[in-house]
This record gives C-alpha cells, sequence and structure tokens, in this order.
C-alpha cells in the first residue's frame, strides 16, 4: 500500500488533510481518545476519517480498522493517541505506509529526562522512512512529525480540528484572521475558548510542544504564507534554533506584498535569574530573559508583558491600522471609566492633550445644550450627550483632528442597554470622515457588555474590559509600527577590520591586552604604560606630564583580578610625584585583600570631564548581543542599559543610545557640553565587529568606563575586561 506521490509542502497537508487515520481510537467520546473523531465531525471535516482500534468494528457510524496495515488508502495525516510504549512502533508504520504527517499525543519523553530524551529520538529515527524497505518510498522525504506530548491543531480556516482539546466541546467557533503557535497544550485550549468567549476570531492553532521536528520556526514560516492568517501568536517556553526562528520571522515581516504579517510573542521563564558572567558585569545586566528582548527586537516581534496581551494586542493589530504618535483622544460619558484610561495611557508613556480651538469648536457644534466638558481630554458628553448624532458628530470631530493620533471610545452602562449605540456612531464618523478611517480606533467596555463588544469587533473597532487593556495594545501597535520603519530603513553592514589575534592570547587578559586588541578593532584607549616598580612609574609619569598629562590613575595589571577596585587595586587623581609611593601602598593593599603580589601595574593618563560609558557584549544559547549603558562602579546599580543582537550597524548604535533614560546626559543636559556622540557610535560599530570577527573565540569582553568626551574630542576606553577561549 506504499506511495510514490510527492508533496513539495508537507506543512499544507498536515493544515488540510483529505483523509485522517485516528490511531487508538475510541468509540467512547467523553474519553480523550475518542474526542479527535467527535469534533472531526462535530466540526465539518469533510474528508475521509479511519479508526484504527482492533476492539471495536465501528466508531461514530464510521468503520474501524484493526490495524494500520488493514487502512484501505494511505491516510495524509495519521494521530497517534497510543502510550509512548506503543506509539513508536506505530510510528514507524504509518511511516513505511508512506504517511506524510503525523500527530504523537504521548507524553513520557524528552520533559521526562534521559530516558525520555531517548525515547523521543527514537521515534524521530521511526519518522525516517530509513527502515521501511519498500522502494516505492524512496522518493518521500521522512514523514513529518508534530508533538510529542502536543495536543495537535486546529484549522478554523478549513473547519479541521485535529486535536482532543476540550475548548472544541463548543457548538460553534469563531473564524479569524488570528493564527496562534504554542509550545504548551494547556495554553492552546485557553486561547481557544477565551477568543470564542470574547468573539475573537482565529484561524489556526498550533500545539508544538516537545518540538522533535515540526517547531516554532516551521509554523511561523507556514503561516507567513497563509492567506488566512493576518497576525502570527506565540506562546513561547524557549527557542531551539534561534536560526531558523529568525529567518522565519524574517519571512513573516516580508509577507502580504511587503506590509508583514506582526508577531506577537509571550514568553515564559522571566523571573528565571539571568546568566551571570565570570568576570564582567555585562553578564548580570544581561540576563537570558533580556536576551529574548534584543531577539525579538532583532526579529520585529511584539513582546506581550502578561498573558492578556496575547489577545489584545493582536485583536488591535488585526485592523491593519497603523499608531503614528503618542496623542490620543479619549471620548467618554462617565468621568470615572474616562480617567482609568488616562491615567493608564500616561504611565505607558502617551499623552491625553486637551482639543485644539478647531476641534473644540467642532465638538461643541455637536450639543444641544452646556452639559459636555469640550475643552478637556477625556472628553466628556455626559449621559445627556447619549444621543446618536452627538456622539457620531464627535466621533468624527476627534478622528479628523491633526492633534490627535488614536481614538478611544468608552462605553458606559448605555452598553448594557443599546449595544450599538457606540458602534453605529463609529460606523457613521467613519462615513462622515472616510480620510481618517486609517486611525486606530478603540473601546473600553465598562461595565460587562459582551453584547456591545462583539458588535464592536464585528466593526473592527477592538473592544477591550480592562483600561490597562487599551494601552498595551496601543503599545503593541507602537512598537509594530517602529518595526515597519526600521524595515523600510536601508542600514547598510559596515566592514570590520581584518584582525589576527595570536593564538598564545586565551583566558582571561589583563586590561592592557584586552585595550590593544580593542583598539586594533578601532576602539581607541586612554594613554598608558606599564610599569613594574615605583621607580619605572615616576619615569613614565615624568615621562608623560612632559606631553601635557596633568593627573594620572594607578592600577594593578592581572589576569585574575578584574574588578580591581574591591581590592584596592585602583588609585585615581593622582600627581606625578605621588605615583612611586602610591605604587607600594597598592602592592602592599592587594597583597592584604587577595592574598596576590602584583608584579605589574598600568600608569593612565586621567581622564575628565567626560560621560562613564559601558560597552560589553553577552553571548548564550540565543546569541550574541551588545550591551550600551551608563557605566562606572555603579553600573549595576543604575541599571540603565539597553541590549540589541550583533551585529549593530551605527544606526542600531544610535537607537540604543537614545533608548537610554541618561541619553540627556549626551545631548547638552541643563547645560552640559554636547558629548563626542559620533565618537561613540564609532566605538559601538567597532565593538560590535570584534565580537562578530572573533565569534565563539571570544566568550566575554566589556568596557568600563568608556569615557566620551565632550563633541570632538573622542571615546576612549579606560578600563576593559576579554576572555578569550582557547
Amino acid at each position: 500500500m506504499c506511495t510514490t506521490m510527492k508533496v513539495s509542502n508537507v506543512m499544507d497537508v498536515l493544515f488540510k488533510p483529505r483523509s485522517v487515520a485516528v490511531i487508538g481510537a475510541s468509540a467512547d467520546a467523553s474519553k480523550t481518545s475518542g474526542r479527535p473523531i467527535a469534533y472531526l465531525q462535530q466540526h465539518g471535516f469533510s474528508g475521509a476519517i479511519y479508526p484504527v482500534n482492533p476492539r471495536v468494528s465501528e466508531i461514530n457510524a464510521l468503520t474501524c480498522y484493526p490495524s494500520i496495515a488493514a487502512l484501505p488508502a494511505v491516510p495524509d495525516v495519521a494521530m497517534v493517541l497510543l502510550g509512548a510504549e506503543r506509539a513508536e512502533g506505530a510510528v514507524r508504520e504509518l511511516a513505511a505506509l508512506g504517511v506524510q504527517a503525523c500527530i504523537v499525543l504521548a507524553s513520557g519523553y524528552a520533559e521526562t529526562g534521559e530516558a525520555g530524551v531517548a525515547r523521543q529520538a527514537a521515534l524521530l529515527a521511526a519518522a525516517s522512512r530509513a527502515d521501511s524497505g519498500l522502494s516505492g518510498l524512496s522518493g518521500l522525504p521522512p514523514m513529518r512529525l508534530l508533538g510529542p506530548n502536543t495536543i495537535g491543531l486546529v484549522n478554523l480556516t478549513d473547519s479541521i480540528v485535529l486535536s482532543p482539546s476540550g475548548a472544541l466541546d463548543m457548538q460553534a467557533l469563531s473564524h479569524g484572521s488570528i493564527s496562534v503557535v504554542s509550545q504548551s497544550g494547556g495554553i492552546l485550549g485557553s486561547l481557544l475558548s477565551r477568543a470564542s468567549a470574547r468573539g475573537v476570531g482565529l484561524a489556526k492553532l498550533i500545539s508544538t510542544s516537545n518540538e522533535v521536528d515540526i517547531d516554532l520556526a516551521d509554523c511561523v514560516d507556514y503561516l507567513a504564507d497563509d492567506p488566512a492568517t493576518e497576525v502570527i501568536v506565540l506562546y513561547i517556553e524557549t527557542v531551539r534554533n534561534v536560526a531558523r526562528f529568525k529567518a522565519a520571522c524574517h519571512k513573516a515581516r516580508q509577507a502580504n506584498g511587503g506590509l508583514g504579517k506582526p508577531i506577537v510573542a509571550f514568553k515564559i521563564g522571566r523571573s528565571e535569574a539571568g546568566a551571570q558572567a565570570a568576570v564582567s558585569h555585562t553578564g548580570a545586566m544581561a540576563g537570558s530573559d533580556r536576551m529574548y528582548d534584543a531577539l525579538f527586537a532583532s526579529c520585529g516581534v511584539v513582546r506581550a508583558q502578561v498573558f492578556s496581551d496575547l489577545l489584545d494586542i493582536p485583536l488591535a493589530l488585526c485592523t491593519g491600522k497603523k499608531l503614528n504618535g503618542k496623542r490620543v483622544a479619549i471620548l467618554t460619558s462617565t468621568g470615572g471609566a474616562g480617567t482609568l484610561v488616562s491615567d493608564s495611557l500616561g504611565l505607558a508613556g502617551f499623552e491625553a492633550p486637551a482639543p485644539d480651538a478647531a476641534t473644540a469648536l467642532k465638538l461643541r457644534a455637536t450639543q444641544t445644550g452646556d452639559h459636555a466638558v469640550f475643552d478637556k481630554n477625556p472628553i466628556d458628553v455626559t449621559l445627556a450627550g447619549l444621543q446618536p448624532a452627538v456622539l457620531r458628530g464627535a466621533v468624527a470631530a476627534l478622528l479628523a483632528s491633526a492633534s490627535y493620533d488614536a481614538l478611544i471610545v468608552i462605553v458606559g452602562s448605555s452598553g448594557v442597554a443599546q449595544p450599538s449605540l457606540m458602534a453605529d456612531a463609529i460606523a457613521g464618523a467613519l462615513k462622515d470622515a472616510p480620510a481618517f478611517a486609517h486611525k486606530p480606533v478603540l473601546a473600553y467596555v465598562s461595565p460587562h457588555s459582551p453584547e456591545a463588544a462583539a458588535v464592536l469587533s464585528s466593526l473592527g473597532v477592538p473592544a477591550f474590559t480592562a483600561p490597562e487593556s487599551c494601552a498595551q495594545a496601543l503599545l503593541g501597535m507602537q512598537q509594530q509600527a517602529q518595526y515597519q520603519r526600521q524595515r523600510h530603513t536601508n542600514r547598510s553592514a559596515e566592514a570590520a577590520p581584518l584582525v589576527v589575534i595570536s593564538s598564545q592570547l586565551k583566558g582571561s587578559l589583563n586590561e592592557f591586552e584586552a585595550k590593544q586588541i580593542f583598539a586594533q578593532f578601532g576602539v581607541p584607549a586612554t594613554r598608558e604604560t606599564v610599569v613594574s616598580t615605583s621607580a619605572e612609574a615616576m619615569q613614565a609619569a615624568k615621562a608623560m606630564a612632559s606631553n601635557g598629562s596633568q593627573k594620572f590613575v594607578l592600577k594593578i595589571l592581572s589576569n585574575s583580578l578584574t574588578h580591581k577596585s574591591d581590592v584596592g587595586g585602583v588609585a585615581v587623581n593622582l600627581r606625578p610625584e605621588q605615583v612611586g609611593a602610591r605604587l607600594d601602598q597598592m602592592r602592599a593593599d592587594v597583597q592584604a585583600h587577595a592574598g596576590v603580589v602584583c608584579d605589574q601595574f598600568l600608569l593612565q593618563d586621567m581622564v575628565t570631564g567626560g560621560v562613564e560609558m559601558i560597552l560589553g557584549m553577552h553571548r548564550d544559547p540565543v546569541g550574541s548581543a551588545i550591551l550600551l549603558g551608563m557605566g562606572g562602579t555603579a553600573a549595576e546599580l543604575l541599571e540603565d542599559t539597553a541590549l540589541r543582537m550583533c551585529p549593530v550597524d551605527r544606526a542600531g548604535a544610535r537607537d540604543m543610545l537614545e533608548s537610554l533614560k541618561t541619553w540627556p546626559l549626551l545631548n547638552g543636559y541643563r547645560g552640559r557640553p554636547l558629548a563626542d556622540v559620533d565618537a561613540l557610535l564609532d566605538a559601538i560599530v567597532a565593538f560590535s565587529n570584534m565580537v562578530e570577527s572573533l565569534g565563539d573565540r571570544l566568550l566575554e569582553a566589556e568596557i568600563n568606563p568608556l569615557f566620551v568626551l565632550p563633541k570632538g574630542q573622542g571615546a576612549r576606553a579606560a578600563d576593559a575586561v576579554m576572555v578569550l577561549a582557547s
């Protein structure tokens, strides 16, 4: 019963099979193994269904087959409902039969430990067709596997449900344009039920779970081509293949004729401690969760901060409207709800300015009395203003206003008795001001009125039941607009110089060695020299003073003691005549504190009048990233940093810099001299080029502080850490 048919896209077969075999099907629909067939029939699957169970002859009026070998035809997809101990054999039989895709629901694999990892590897090998012994299968690729430990998939677009999730008990499922990929099966059911309760339509839902074969990237890649999907939602535990994930996200950003498909992700595990680097500050300040922030930003993925955002943000993005600014108009008939929304917007960084004179005049023209308040924001029409003509005119005036980038309408108690009142006003206003239909319109429904929310949703107006959701939805739209602008910005990579690093250099380098390598890549250091004795230090200070040096910094030079100030290994603001005695004192202090006898010291020009920055790299399974922030000994305490995946070009470096809260210190804050930002950008790009060039050989690298001098005077690395692999 073999087949030689080739399918160019097996993922398409998985989502839209013409026939499905259910291995281990039960005649009892109350059991997990009995649900898939019941759900396929309940939700309108029109293809062939082949139950397999040797103990029964019929299930739900379908012929039940005693074995896989007894199947009358080769199914496109098979669902394996057997336990882990029997699933491998079934997968091997299905692969030998020529089945193209298989869904394995059993648990007991990699999630259970080493034995489960081995069991999972055997499952993948069983799908390879390598031991089928059938020459007719030689042209087919391996059978694709979804799972194991999965709840399956749901294709609402084509009424195909391949899952036993209890959430499918609902008689009617809303079809829409949001697709969900979850590494948790339970979360898939949770989102399906929550979406249905809110009248939010979904397109595809996939539980990838253990990802022995089909993973997150495969699904994003497929959904990027899916015409029914406009927004992709991800519930992520870990990204197992970062390169493929990046490629799939890039494909989604280029979809829809270049308009792109937004991706919204919720990543769990945020409370896990960040990865601690051995010798630098950067590892502690980066941390694994921040690396995911950087990964998502580099891929154009909007990150949901709380679980409710995972529906709220996609709901707003599905409108296809762009948020081009931070100014939001709030139209309400209830002051308390308006204040709630206004406060949440303010905390999220949005503005709620009062109407300009022209807009206020238009608003006043809509009223029949003096009850409304049109010179403040929220714009309160009060209960007396809940008239169709008043609301329609007010919405039209606010949409047409140049003072606002978005509008939030509040549906108060009237929404219970008149669920279509505000929706009709918005629809009418859009007819009155079609040129401004591109502006985002959101709704906050208070009190609870599912009917009003459903009517608004049907009009394409995202309706939320919490005031904070309005702000989070707008933040998602703002971030998506930023990604789209970046995508259309021409950012060219800047070539790194060819630098050869001696193989003799390995492990933790001392500061002088590290800065020499940084300088070769284009990051200049302070003027400095290595000394061993107090006499050498005095002589070097005298020579440097004759060339303009006024004050000096003296440090121990050590490959093992990288946090020098902690052990008394740094002295600043020294005059030339002080350096000799201070060296002898430092040698004794360090020996007392750390039990180490220092043989070498570094004498540097003391840099003044600059802004101290920290510039570092962090590498973990997610990738390599550059960290930038305010530096000095309090770098970790300040926690004002930006993180960006490598490579970082000049435009990206400026984005990082301007995202810092302390950016004004470099930009003339309160009369300070302008810093040499161009030199700092050069240093960031050069540092990123170094990280890319050295690759896996570079384990850690950090400059702290990197002094950014006044405009035109450059930037200088004053301290450095570097760890190289052998």
